[in-house]
């Protein structure tokens, strides 16, 4: 008996019908939901699909970037200054993000001896260093959007104006440390002396 069932199973299988087939879980075939332009009696306007909130922007519209957005120019070089005006309020916010995103790992006063380095001796940017202290205003703000090396990016918990504002607390706080030895000797030996041609 069950040799034949089989034998039928094996003619049977490549044949078509006129019958539909069974479902005995019809649940992923049929799903109730609303397709793309489907009308709706639940809402009051018909549609099934639901107007989009006022000011929300789809990340692959096309956004006109500027320098404040990116930290770049036309031609994608770094702006060598904060395209933000640096006030008092400016710096106050830059505090008190510095605080909160920066600070654990690079300190209060930037020297990186934080939380990571101290635990685990993850090796962090000290933000007086000459490497920091020679990058253009807009690289700095590209760090926080993008990420370097094992630090994150920061581009969506902390928006641009807020970006800026640490960049300016961090300029703030290499004005407030002095220049490391080695730095203060290499750019006495770049300045010419006085009267020197050109």
């Amino acid at each position: 008996m069950l040799l034949l069932l089989s034998l039928t199973g094996c003619v049977m299988r490549g044949c078509t019908s006129s019958k539909p087939p069974v479902h005995l879980n019809p649940n992923m075939d049929w799903q109730p939901k609303v397709q793309a332009q489907e009308a709706s009696d639940f809402f009051y306007d018909g549609s099934g699909m639901r107007q989009p909130i006022p000011g929300t922007v789809a990340l692959d519209d096309i956004i006109e970037e500027t320098p404040a957005d990116t930290g770049k120019d036309a031609a994608g070089a770094f702006v060598a200054s904060s395209p933000v005006p640096v006030d008092d309020a400016l710096l106050a916010r830059g505090n008190e993000r510095y605080t909160i995103y920066c600070a654990p790992c690079h300190t209060a006063s930037g020297n990186g001896q934080g939380i990571l380095y101290q635990r685990g001796k993850v090796p962090t940017a000290d933000l007086a260093s000459d490497k920091v202290r020679t990058m253009p205003d807009g690289q700095i703000f590209d760090v926080i959007t993008n990420g370097s090396g094992l630090m994150p990016g920061y581009r969506w918990p902390v928006g641009a104006h807020d970006r800026w504002a640490i960049v300016a607390h961090v300029r703030e706080l290499q004005a407030k440390r002095p220049v490391e030895p080695a730095a203060a000797a290499a750019a006495t030996a770049a300045t010419p002396p006085a009267g020197a041609a050109q």
